[in-house]
Order: C-alpha cells, then sequence, then structure tokens
C-alpha cells in the first residue's frame, strides 16, 4: 500500500537534491552579475528555476512519506500544471521554428543566413534592440569569435603563419555553436558573426579582419556594419542575428525531443503521485486496501 508513496517520495528527494547545484548556479551568478550583462541576463531564469524544482519536490516529499494529504494534493495541482505547459512548451518550440534555412554560397563549405529567410515571432523577439544589446553583450564579453582563429606551420621551415584564405573558405563553420560551459560563457561564433557576408566581397586578411574589396556591395547594409574591431566585429549585423536563429531552431528542435521524454517521465510519476494521494484518503479514512468506496465513514466528494 505504501509502495506508490514511498516511490513519490524517492523520486522528489532526487529532485531535491539536483535543485541544490542549479539554485547555488544562480546564486554565484548573481554574486558575479556586475561584471558583464551576460550574467545579469542569466542569473535570474536560473534561480527561479531552482527554486521552482526545490519547493515542487519538498510538496512531493513531504506530502508523499508524512502523509500530507492536502500537500500531495497540492502537489499534484502544480504537476498538473507544469505538465500542461511543457505540451505547451514543445508545441510552442516547433511552431516558432519551421521557417528559415542556410544559403549555400559557391566555394565555400559553409552556409550564410538571411534574417530575411525567417519570420515569426521568434525573428521579432530577436530583432528586439532591447533583447538583442544583452544577447551582443554577452557575446562581445566573452571575446567569442578570438576561438575561431587557427594557426598553420609551414612543413619546410617550420615557420607557423595564419590559415590563409582557401583553408578558411573550406572550413565547415556553425552559424552559432553554443557550449554553456562552467562559467555558461563560452560562446563560439563563426558564420553569422565573426565575419562580413560574402556577397560584401570584403578581402581575407586573417578569420576576423577583413579588408573592404572593390566590389561592395552597397544595398547589403550588413557591408557597412562590419567592422575590424573586434569589440564590434558583426555583432549588429543581421547576418548574426540570423546565425542566432539557426542555431536556436536546431537546439529547440533537440531540447523539444528531450522535454518529449520528460513528458513521459512526469506523466508517470504523475500517475504514481494519484496513487499515493488515494492511499493517503484510505488511511486518513481508516478504510484498509482493497475496501470498496461505499464503506468509507467519510466518503470524499472527488474520487482520483
Amino acid at each position: 500500500m505504501k509502495g506508490p508513496n514511498n516511490l513519490i517520495g524517492a523520486v522528489n528527494f532526487i529532485t531535491f537534491l539536483a535543485s541544490i547545484p542549479i539554485l547555488g548556479g544562480g546564486i554565484w551568478l548573481s554574486s558575479r552579475a556586475n561584471s558583464t550583462e551576460c550574467l545579469r541576463f542569466l542569473q535570474w531564469p536560473i534561480i527561479i528555476i531552482g527554486i521552482t524544482i526545490m519547493v515542487i519536490s519538498l510538496m512531493g516529499f513531504v506530502g508523499a512519506c508524512y502523509r500530507q494529504t492536502w500537500l500531495l494534493q497540492l502537489y499534484l495541482v502544480v504537476m498538473f500544471i507544469v505538465l500542461v505547459a511543457l505540451i505547451g512548451f514543445i508545441v510552442f518550440a516547433f511552431a516558432v521554428t519551421d521557417q528559415g534555412h542556410g544559403q549555400v554560397i559557391i566555394n565555400r563549405a559553409f552556409l550564410e543566413y538571411q534574417l530575411s529567410d525567417y519570420s515569426g515571432w521568434l525573428k521579432n523577439r530577436v530583432s528586439d534592440p532591447k533583447y538583442w544589446s544583452k544577447i551582443s553583450s554577452c557575446l562581445r564579453d566573452s571575446h567569442v569569435c578570438s576561438g575561431m582563429r587557427r594557426n598553420v606551420r609551414d612543413t619546410a621551415t617550420g615557420a607557423i603563419f595564419p590559415e590563409p584564405a582557401s583553408m578558411f573558405y573550406q572550413r565547415h563553420l556553425s552559424p552559432i555553436e553554443v557550449s554553456y560551459l562552467v562559467h555558461f560563457r563560452n560562446f563560439l561564433l563563426q558564420s553569422g558573426c565573426c565575419k562580413p557576408p560574402t556577397s560584401c566581397e570584403y578581402n581575407y586578411v586573417n578569420e576576423t579582419v577583413w579588408n573592404p574589396g572593390t566590389g561592395m556591395v552597397v544595398n547589403d547594409i550588413d557591408c557597412t556594419r562590419w567592422s575590424n574591431d573586434q569589440q564590434r566585429l558583426c555583432y549588429q549585423c543581421d547576418s548574426c542575428k540570423a546565425g542566432l536563429l539557426a542555431t536556436l531552431k536546431h537546439s529547440w528542435r533537440k531540447v523539444s525531443i528531450i522535454n518529449i521524454v520528460i513528458l513521459i517521465i512526469l506523466v508517470f510519476v504523475y500517475v504514481v503521485a494519484c496513487a499515493a494521494f488515494r492511499n493517503n484518503k484510505r488511511m486518513d479514512n481508516d478504510e484498509a486496501y482493497g475496501e470498496a468506496r461505499m464503506t468509507k465513514a467519510r466518503p470524499s466528494r472527488f474520487q482520483f
């Protein structure tokens, strides 16, 4: 009879322990938030997620293990809201990432991205100056484009020199490859933000230094936004925003697959929690396990 209660208690105890490092990471970021806009942008979502998981886990653990029926009932209500919200996010993620793709460039191994290929809520959100200023601040403060520089060694002389244009053009650059490590700041930007669009016909010097060519396309505003200043580069270019959208599309699709798995697990936990709630109600009513509900001393109005 106590099997569902024990299982719910164990699951929520594990999630409670998992919430501690999440909350600790958010608090650690808040202690360093004065240094960059990027950390201030990340700290509160992490803190809120950590507190939410901790509170829900405590409700489930105490309600199941200490026979607090009202707390377990509240846990079921909150879990139901979480399930509905997760389903909504999965549908939303697929809906807002159904457009946009990279463009093939002749004699280039990498793709390039145009903001005009995207539309909808996500494009408007990224293009909003208020949000883009925070995103570009993260990219700038992290010195992201310096990570794409490569040197090659001359096999004859042993001398080391920057990668030539012929090798750079054959690299498979990602739009924005984002990897959150311990400090949440290691971004590697490539095609969209660290070089000018190919249509501008800039002359290659190295990965992040390009000089204007004779055939620059004047109707592409990104050509005038590019700067060899390593703090500016193409962070304000539409191609950089398009690169971010391409990355979000790829990442959100993968996250949605993971969320579907999480949804299945949460549905199972919810069903077990319902069984634990029924066990609590039986014990509250001094009802033996398996006894018919019609013989309850105090029959409840709603049956779970």
